[in-house]
């Protein structure tokens, strides 16, 4: 693991978590702060809900060449909802582009719904941009002119989507946000919110929400079970090893359900104990992924996902408010590839064809096809190790397959030291190396300043296994490259062993811009970066917290790449250049060679 375990300190968490479900439901004795709600309309509590977005291919929304949303695909879509029984949709934007109308798609969804007599209701959405407030006054335009046109459609607005969390990455102020929203709600007659990670909301995050709270008609949050057992892995126990397979699917289906009733619970309790009693609450966005599309091996699959759906309705049916929320908003209608790495979570695959989540409610010859036997579940298996990697080339990160190389033998994933995180990571298309076109990874860092963490770190790592990378050691580099205008010295490596096996040792080099050290430099541009194996093993040592019989070894590899700031290396003082930063970077094309 890294510097700092990434196993979590589950015994605090447990306890933490156990007086938060305690106090949940419980009445607030902070009087009301904020707006006198406007009621959420009574169809959120009856009608299915479920985000939804027309896009069908890999273009990105916004490219050069756009895709071009017509209006038979979005019918065609609709009338699938409304024949598998939702009513009430989620919907992201109000975006437009050359080939579109000026509400963008959003406008020809509310359009068609009016058109063809359509049962469905719509939460409006407005996307915003960080740094960019010409976009988001036009967003905030079309929105309220399309609420107020098909106000009889149009049941709430949503203004952003993840953007007030301390791992955003496209981050709002919440006093900017709460701006935003006043300035929505005193133009619409429906009822205002802004969805967002549950942390948000929670008063466990970095931010304070309240200054938003105090602006809004009801909370709507997200809750990613799934994508929290790859960026959180010890926040709750997904892999369920103490019950016997194949019984441990269904039990980690139920820890699912009981994670997202957790979320739910810490948020309530917080909207309870602060004043903000009368705020019902939705779930904006929730799902289990149909494919593994980056490090969900073990978890992700059809018969996943519809057991997942299938309690998230129990907890909807079985409960009483405020112990559940009024709505949940399952992400999502259908598959989008233009996601990449976050593609896969759709009830509905690209093409159009039903999942097994929903395929007793179409006929056949609407099915993805497939087993979806309860019996045939994903359940995590504990990995063994594996063969030695003979290939010249094992690549971490990158678009453009080379003849030869040897890949991972499981998805990567990303996370950062600590918790909570020190840094965040998300793929992007916004920039690519010259030599690798297409996605790269951006990282921004959120480093912590006190004891016993100064900085911060990021790792791409193995979930649940290990590569044997020995074959490197004599000749081999550590190859990436990277387009920075971080201030100052950084630190780059790799991890062998375990922490839970008390065999975690870190190997990280300093590499310092000033110089162009192996390549590097952060003037903004993408550079190629290039250090001997030997060079970055020769500063091994254990890893934060483990004995010190522990060794190197490129046998157990299980963080084949590290990026990281901590100070007390890099020579950063309280008040010097980079001391604190939260510059964004991007790395690509991530390989060892020999």
């Amino acid at each position: 693991m890294s510097i700092r375990p990434l196993l979590r300190t589950r015994a605090a968490l447990v306890l933490v978590l156990a007086a938060l479900l305690a106090a949940c439901g419980g009445g607030g004795t902070v009087p009301y702060p904020g707006v006198q709600p406007r009621a959420l309309d009574p169809s959120f509590a009856t009608r299915k809900a479920v985000a939804y977005s027309p896009y069908r291919t890999s273009v990105a929304p916004g490219s050069t060449p756009a895709e071009t949303v017509t209006t038979s695909e979005i019918a065609q879509d609709l009338n699938l909802l409304v024949q598998g029984g939702f009513g009430l949709i989620r919907l992201f934007d109000c975006q437009t582009d050359a080939s579109q109308p000026a509400g963008g798609s959003a406008e020809m969804i509310l359009q068609t719904i009016q058109a063809n007599n359509l049962d469905l209701k719509v939460q409006l959405g407005i996307y915003l941009q960080h740094g960019n407030e010409a976009y988001n006054q036009a967003q905030i335009a079309r929105a309220i002119q399309l609420a107020n046109t098909y106000s009889s459609i149009v049941l709430a607005v949503s203004v952003g989507n993840e953007n007030m969390v301390s791992w955003s990455f496209n981050p709002i102020d919440p006093a900017t946000m709460a701006g935003y929203i006043t300035k929505v709600r005193s133009a619409v007659t429906q009822p205002v919110t802004a969805d967002d990670n549950w942390l948000f909301y929670s008063g466990t995050d970095s931010k304070n929400p309240n200054v938003v709270l105090d602006t809004l008609d009801f909370v709507s949050i997200h809750s990613y079970p799934m994508t929290d057992t790859v960026t959180s892995p010890g926040s709750w126990n997904w892999q369920q090893t103490g019950v016997a397979a194949p019984q441990r699917a269904a039990a980690m289906m139920n820890a699912a359900i009981a994670w997202a009733q957790t979320n739910y619970a810490t948020v309530r309790s917080y909207l309870d104990s602060n004043g903000y009693k009368r705020l019902p609450m939705t779930i904006g966005e929730t799902g289990w992924k149909a494919l593994a599309t980056d490090a969900e091996t073990q978890r992700a699959s059809p018969i996943n996902q519809a057991m997942y759906y299938q309690g998230l309705s129990n907890w909807s049916a079985s409960t009483a408010l405020p112990s559940k929320p009024v709505a949940i908003f399952y992400f999502e209608a259908f598959d989008e590839p233009w996601k990449g790495s976050d593609d896969g979570w759709g009830l509905f695959n690209a093409n159009r064809q039903a999942r097994c989540v929903v395929q007793a409610l179409y006929p056949s010859s609407l099915s993805a096809g497939g087993d979806c036997a309860t019996a045939d579940a994903l359940y995590y298996v504990p990995a063994s190790g594996n063969p030695t990697i003979t290939a010249s080339r094992y690549t971490v990160l990158a678009n453009t397959p080379v003849a030869g190389e040897a890949r991972p033998t499981e998805a990567i994933a990303w996370t950062g030291f600590n918790s909570p995180a020190t840094a965040f990571a998300g793929s992007t298309n916004t920039t690519s190396p010259p030599g690798d076109p297409g996605n790269s990874e951006q990282i921004t860092p959120a480093p912590q300043n006190a004891a016993p963490m100064f900085g911060w770190g990021m790792i791409a790592y193995l979930p649940t296994t290990s590569d044997d990378l020995s074959n490197f050691l004599g000749t081999g580099s550590l190859n990436f490259s990277i387009k920075s205008t971080y201030p100052g010295k950084i630190q780059v490596g790799f991890l062998t062993g375990s922490t839970t096996a008390n065999t975690a040792v870190q190997a990280y080099i300093v590499l310092d811009p000033s110089t162009a050290q192996y390549g590097y430099v952060n003037d903004g541009n993408w550079h190629a970066v290039s250090i001997p194996i030997s060079a970055i093993a020769a500063n091994a040592t254990p890893a934060y917290g483990q004995p010190a019989s522990a060794t190197l070894n490129l046998a157990q590899v299980t963080q084949p790449f590290t990026v990281a700031d901590l100070y007390a290396t890099t020579g950063k003082t309280s008040g010097s250049p980079g001391y604190g930063s939260t510059t964004t970077f991007y790395v690509d094309d991530i390989y060892w060679s020999k």
